[in-house]
């Protein structure tokens, strides 16, 4: 038998490439048997051995070259069986797991080239600078310095791993090349401009596998406290340890203080007492925290290795019968005992969307005109680069109700899907893929090759937010799915540009817009993220080291030209954005101040460049804000850019589109904005022109995809002139012809609209619809050139020939004179999907689908976005096509968490829809935390916060109960409070639906087939009953949904199914079924009540049954698309039949018509009397006995009733015999009374079936405990702020508890008092 391989490795402390071995093992869980030997080179002491990989041996065969002579092999090696020996990186490799390689073709390609840099020029010089000679550190660390920053580059987006979503050999390599450095020579300052980098080796360095072979991990600090070595210091200020408390026991090689080798090491200086005293203070905090984290780690491991109740309840029945894609479900078998989502909702989406259930066209022909109408609705287009997100899951949930509704109904139904190119938010995204993969910038490119990168990227992810809504169940039209980047969408966005810069609706103009430095282009409003401050605040800024300080107004003097004696010699102003004073053109005062008369047609000299400013006199300035004057930068603030167009004044901007200083004198050219206004803050000191700095409340505009603090720039763009098409669409909401919902919504309609400013369309990206625009310059002397922000100079074209004869025409020249440059600008997201209603139906050609449907019949979305599309799609709809593209809109809430907090990452209360679906536990929550970009302050509050609102994670829910829940929620007004906890209990809901079924069908019986018709059946109260509130179910779910009233929708159908089909009526046929099942044999009554009491028709129970079912699975249908349909395929139907639920006639009031009147009332009495039965049998604690009921009706005829029901009395309230006391009888004693309503009371026979004695001493209990929840909650609610500070819905739930206690004290106190009688 040949020996397994030889892992040869050095002695420990074993270098990067041991270390890289070794960790790659330890990810294997069945490693291939390999023995394990310490090999000691020639003149080497040999340490203590580390742990063996994970199923690795420990036999001890001879080294190679043992009796020969022969030197030993660089280590690590491995030999193989054969003899052969291989190098780390294949050892590396055999060792691994096969995902641990790069999973697919692309990411192992991709692992390799990691792999490569690490045994490269990255670790060389990572090895030179921790040990090598000191005359070749400081090159090295140039390298090694460069290496990482083309590292940050990759992990600056926030990616956990080198390649994909997990660890490869790249992470293991590259971590273990970089540890030397990390730990023994570079410092907080050294690291500080790869944030990215260090939080990956963190990360990595925290996974059970590298913490196996490198023990607690501790970054180096800079600095040596007295008798210890650097890796075993304290913590430096502002420093905290990677993992663990235990640093690394070698000493670092080479590295001076500062992280900079190549000289010789200083002696550390001698501490003060106060300093040794401040590093004892954070060293013990620092152990406490390590503790805390310990304890963490071994709860987690804890739970990881026992499965919480969240996981124990996912374990849910799964569908394994073979089914190929597309195909339809079996449900031939038997139905599984319990509800289970993970097998109801597999395998029918593909069925339902093969078959074509969705298209408008399936079971009709288009040209012949459906006399129920026609409903088309477009999905709000999802951005290409999303995943799904609670704000789809509710969108989905709301629209895909309403959708299959109207397809039910028998309406044309069209849901068109269409995905967004997102303009910045995907030109990032692939920019920064090619810079972690290729190193190159989208300009190195070129825009060519850019766009096909971007083209590919889109290929290769652009359907994933389609399969996620399928999970969803949307039952969309995927046929007609459209990308805003298609042709024919193109040609649309292209047509519309033309068409309004025509019509002079489109025009370019120098404004102020906001602009993101990082991303160098202007950005849509809705990209804004407005930051609140109180007052100074310090902020991070992408691209700077230091924190900027914002929220805070500095004031200086301007000095006054030719002051006279006995005038103030200067003018003070104050700006909270100090270094665009550099572009100041003016100060403003109120003409009426009196403090500034004395300035009319005087200037101030500018102190630093020199220029005389002129003192304007505006209306605009607040006199009471600062000191009254204000400076005066039009090319950065909006206010000033309209001043300065009034007087005339000039627009020389000072800050470039990188964020840098521009047009400014030494030595602020160059300068970035926010190190020239520290800058300038010490010259004006210098300069003795500082007047001081205060505290000022501010927002700070934050772009959302970069993070970046916007400037405001003034620069030649594009504008949508929105004047009269705002008008148009206000309009069109006065008129009724445009209806909102909630109608709450109109007011802010007409405040945007009323007041809307003109739009700004183009951005300086290269991912998008270019602008079909074009600078025209004349061969022609006689034709002076133009400028690029002359609008005359500027020609559209949906073609460059059409663009050249516009030209051609305006100028007056033959068309060869004249030569295009298009703009390089595209055009806002916005623009393309405000079109979108129509161009997805092939505008501008009259196609059959724009004929057919549009305009739509609804548009539902979130009111975060009524103005930025809502408005932009109403107003270019009535400017290209004349109509509105819409007649309703319905506006949903905000999803917030269960606390109506927002959702946040840093909370740790993000609910990803599919974990709510599939189910998650709270390791799996927290290590989702670990994989994003948080910081470690965040990620600890975020994971305190999972702990408190999740500590059992997240169970199983499934796609039906969270679409119920959502729907459900809307009642809420602007946001949505969602609480885990009520989907989970929708579920139960599922459960009990499923339940019911199972019994109808069981009741049912194999080959049964309904009756033709009802008029024939002999239907006692229950079935009159259950068919009257069917009625008024099938009633009251029409109306709502119609109405835009889900919760009043989802109460109906939730209602019906859980307190009147399965709470009651089911457990009223029960007796009818069990009477059939004996074949007759009779029950131990008298003949009396044989005759007097009304005995259900075993043939009226079932088919009431079956109507029941199909009726509430219908009914359900729309909320719960898998349930219904897995259900309802299995009830008997006579041919013909809808193939699915999803095409089933939705229940109408016509089919429903059974409403009766008399039949409630009777059977409100019934209940009456077993809900009075089943709170003394609870108050009394009896579960399984069935005592004797006595009731006492003053009218006979309501007596005469309860006699005739005493079988739905004894099924209902858990009794045995019922009798009537009637001529002046009294009930025997013993007996607990409780008054059902005016017409009867109640008494329940407990002598003989409970122990006074035991029974006192239990509602004793329960008595005190119910005393100190009441004392609890009313403490609560007097409490100070109670009424101001907790919410509506809480004070609400509050006040029904409240009652309830009261309720339940009372009967508690009538019980003891009954038992102590019976003593």
């Amino acid at each position: 038998m040949p020996s397994p391989p030889v892992l040869l490795l050095p002695p420990p402390p074993g270098d990067a490439a041991a270390l890289r071995v070794l960790i790659a093992a330890r990810f294997c869980g069945d490693p291939p048997p390999v023995l394990l030997q310490r090999v000691t080179p020639p003149g080497t002491r040999t340490g203590a051995g580390t742990g063996n990989p994970p199923g690795t041996g420990s036999g001890n065969p001879p080294g190679p070259g043992s009796g020969t002579g022969a030197p030993p092999p660089p280590l690590p090696a491995l030999r193989t069986a054969e003899g052969a020996l291989l190098g780390p990186g294949a050892a590396a490799l055999l060792l691994s797991p096969p995902e641990l390689r790069g999973r697919g073709p692309r990411e192992a390609a991709l692992v390799r080239q990691w792999v490569a840099l690490a045994e490269g020029d990255l670790g060389t010089a990572a090895a030179i600078v921790t040990g090598g000679h000191k005359q070749a550190r400081p090159r090295a660390l140039q390298e090694l310095l460069r290496g990482l920053g083309a590292l940050e580059s990759h992990l600056s987006s926030g990616r956990s791993f080198l390649v994909g979503d997990g660890v490869t050999l790249a992470d293991v390599t590259v971590l273990c090349a970089l540890l030397g450095p990390f730990t023994q020579v570079l410092d907080p300052r050294s690291r500080a401009p790869f944030p990215g980098v260090s939080r990956w080796f963190l990360s990595c360095c925290r996974l059970p596998q590298f913490r196996a072979e490198l023990g607690d991990v501790r970054l180096w600090g800079g600095e040596t406290p007295p008798g210890e070595t650097p890796a075993m210091g304290g913590t430096p200020p502002g420093e905290t340890p990677a993992v663990g408390g235990t640093p690394p026991a070698e000493p670092p090689r080479g590295g001076v203080p500062g992280g900079l080798p190549g000289g010789p090491e200083p002696p550390a200086p001698a501490k003060s007492a106060a300093q040794l005293k401040k590093e004892a203070k954070k060293r013990e905090k620092m152990e406490k925290f390590q503790q805390k984290q310990e304890k963490n780690r071994q709860l987690q491991a804890q739970a990881k290795a026992k499965p919480g109740r969240a996981r124990r309840e996912l374990q849910g029945l799964r569908y394994e019968t073979p089914t190929a894609p597309g195909c339809k479900k079996d449900v031939g078998g038997p139905l599984p005992e319990s509800y289970s989502p993970g097998y109801v909702e597999a395998a029918w989406y593909g069925w339902w969307e093969r078959e074509g259930f969705f298209r408008p066209e399936y079971g009709r022909s288009l040209e012949t005109p459906n006399p129920r109408g026609v409903f088309v609705m477009c999905l709000p287009p999802p951005n290409v680069t999303g995943t799904l997100h609670l704000g789809h899951a509710l969108t989905v949930a709301i629209q895909d109700t309403l959708t299959r509704w109207h397809r039910m109904r028998g309406l044309t139904a069209l849901w068109a899907p269409g995905c967004d190119h997102a303009g910045i938010a995907t030109q990032v995204v692939v920019e920064r893929r090619l810079q972690r993969s290729r190193g190159l910038s989208r300009h190195q490119l070129g825009r060519e090759a850019f766009l096909r990168e971007v083209w590919r990227w889109k290929d290769e992810k652009g359907d994933r937010i389609y399969q996620q809504l399928r999970r969803l169940g949307a039952s969309m039209d995927w046929g007609r799915a459209c990308f805003t980047m298609d042709p024919k969408m193109s040609r649309a966005v292209t047509e519309a540009f033309v068409r309004l810069h025509e019509q002079g609706l489109i025009y370019r103009s120098r404004r102020i817009v906001h602009w993101s430095c990082a991303l160098r282009s202007a950005i849509s409003d809705i990209e804004v993220e407005k930051k609140e401050l109180g007052g100074r605040t310090l902020l991070r800024v992408p691209g700077y080291e230091e924190p900027v300080e914002f929220g805070v107004l500095v004031a200086f003097a301007y000095p006054l030209e030719g002051a006279g004696e006995g005038e103030p010699p200067e003018v003070v102003v104050a700006t909270t954005r100090l270094e665009t004073m550099l572009g100041d053109e003016a100060v403003a005062v109120h003409p009426e101040d009196p403090r500034y008369q004395h300035l009319r047609g005087r200037s101030v000299r500018h102190p630093i460049t020199g220029r005389l400013l002129p003192v304007l006199h505006d209306a605009f300035v607040d006199p009471q804000f600062g000191t009254g004057a204000v400076k005066i930068t039009p090319a950065h603030d909006a206010v000033d850019f309209e001043v300065g167009q009034r007087h005339g004044l000039g627009v020389a901007a000072v800050i470039g589109e990188d964020g840098a200083m521009v047009n400014v004198p030494a030595p602020f050219l160059g300068m970035p904005r926010f190190q020239a206004r520290r800058a300038l803050l010490e010259t004006l000191k210098e300069r003795g022109l500082f007047r001081g700095i205060t505290e000022n409340p501010m927002v700070v505009p934050i772009c959302s995809r970069s993070k970046d603090v916007l400037e405001p720039r003034a620069v030649p763009q594009w504008f949508v002139r929105c004047q009269g098409l705002a008008g148009a669409a206000a309009a069109a909401v006065r008129r009724g012809d445009l209806r909102l919902h909630p109608p709450s919504h109109a007011r802010t309609w007409f405040t945007w609209m009323d007041n809307i400013r003109d739009w700004c369309i183009s951005r300086q990206l290269w991912w998008g619809h270019r602008i079909p625009a074009y600078f025209v310059t004349i061969d022609d002397p006689q034709v002076p050139p133009g400028q690029d922000e002359d609008e005359r100079f500027w020609v559209s074209g949906r073609s460059p020939d059409e663009a050249r004869a516009k030209a051609a025409a305006a100028f007056g020249v033959s068309p060869e004179l004249v030569r295009l440059r298009q703009d390089e600008d595209v055009l806002d997201t916005w623009f393309s999907s405000g079109l979108f209603p129509f161009s997805i139906f092939g505008w501008p050609e009259q196609t059959p689908d724009l004929e057919r449907f549009y305009p739509g019949s609804l548009l539902e979305t979130g009111h975060d976005i009524l103005f930025f599309w809502v408005a932009r799609m109403v107003m270019l709809g009535l400017a290209l096509t004349g109509k509105l593209p819409f007649r309703e809109v319905y506006l949903h809430a905000i999803v917030r968490d269960a606390h109506g907090r927002k959702m946040s990452k840093s909370l740790g209360n993000v609910i990803d829809p599919l974990d709510v679906i599939t189910g998650v536990t709270l390791q799996e929550l927290h290590q989702q935390l670990e994989s994003s970009n948080l910081d470690p302050a965040e990620l600890e509050r975020a994971r305190e916060g999972q702990k408190r609102d999740f500590p059992e994670g997240i169970p199983e829910c499934g796609t039906d109960a969270l679409r119920f829940a959502l729907c459900a929620y809307t009642a809420q007004g602007r946001d949505i409070n969602l609480d885990v906890l009520r989907v989970l209990g929708y579920r139960h809901f599922c459960n009990k639906v499923w339940n019911g079924a199972r019994f109808v069908l069981r009741a049912l019986g194999e080959g049964y087939r309904p009756p033709p018709g009802t008029q024939a059946l002999r239907l006692s109260l229950p079935e009159r009953w259950i068919r009257s509130r069917l009625s008024r179910a099938v009633r009251g779910c029409g109306a709502a949904l119609g109405s835009f009233d889900f919760p009043g929708a989802t109460t109906a159908v939730h209602g019906f199914w859980v307190y009147e089909l399965c709470d009651v009526y089911l457990e009223c046929v029960k007796p009818v079924l069990a009477r059939a099942s004996q074949e007759g044999e009779g029950h131990d009554r008298d003949d009396q009540e044989e005759e007097e009491e009304e005995q259900g028709d075993l043939e009226a129970v079932r088919a009431t049954l079956l109507t029941c079912l199909d009726g509430g699975l219908r009914l359900l249908a729309p909320f719960m698309p898998f349930l219904a349909e897995e259900l309802w395929q299995r009830l008997p139907r006579d041919p013909p039949a809808p193939p699915s639920v999803s095409l089933a006639p939705y229940p109408e009031p016509e089919e429903f018509c059974w409403q009766d009147e008399e039949a409630e009332a009777a059977m409100e009495f019934v209940l009456s009397i077993a809900r009075a039965l089943r709170s003394l049998r609870a108050a009394h604690g009896l579960t399984r006995q069935r005592p004797q009921c006595f009731l006492q009706t003053p009218d006979p005829s309501w007596g005469s009733r309860a006699r005739r029901h005493r079988g739905l009395l004894r099924a209902l309230g858990g009794v045995g015999s019922v009798q009537l006391l009637g001529g002046g009888r009294e009930p025997p004693q013993g007996c607990a009374v409780a008054v059902a309503s005016e017409r009867c009371t109640v008494h329940l026979l407990l002598q003989g079936i409970v122990d006074p004695p035991s029974e006192l001493a239990r509602l004793g209990g329960r008595r005190q405990e119910l005393g100190r929840a009441l004392e609890r909650l009313r403490e609560r609610r007097e409490g100070p702020g109670y009424a101001q500070k907790v919410p509506q819905h809480v004070r609400e739930s509050d006040e029904a508890k409240l009652s309830q206690l009261e309720s339940e004290l009372r009967n508690v106190l009538e019980a003891e008092e009954l038992m102590r009688k019976m003593l």
